[in-house]
C-alpha cells in the first residue's frame, strides 16, 4: 500500500522547520529543502574539499 508523504510546508509557513533536505552541499555551506529555501551553515563557513593527494606529490 501506498502512503504518500505530507505535503511540504511553503517557506514562510509557520511549520516551515519540517521542509525536508533536498540537496546537501556541505562543502560549499549550503542545502536545499523542497520547499525552495536554501540553508547556510551557521557560521557561514564551508568544509574544506576531502580530495586524495598523490602519494608521489607528498613524497615530493
Amino acid at each position: 500500500m501506498y502512503i504518500p508523504e505530507p505535503p511540504c510546508p511553503v517557506a514562510d509557513a509557520a511549520d516551515r522547520e519540517a521542509a525536508r533536505l533536498q540537496a546537501h552541499h556541505p562543502e560549499q555551506a549550503w542545502a536545499l529543502l523542497d520547499n525552495g529555501a536554501p540553508r547556510f551553515l551557521p557560521d557561514g563557513r564551508g568544509v574544506a574539499p576531502h580530495r586524495a593527494v598523490p602519494a608521489r606529490a607528498v613524497a615530493a
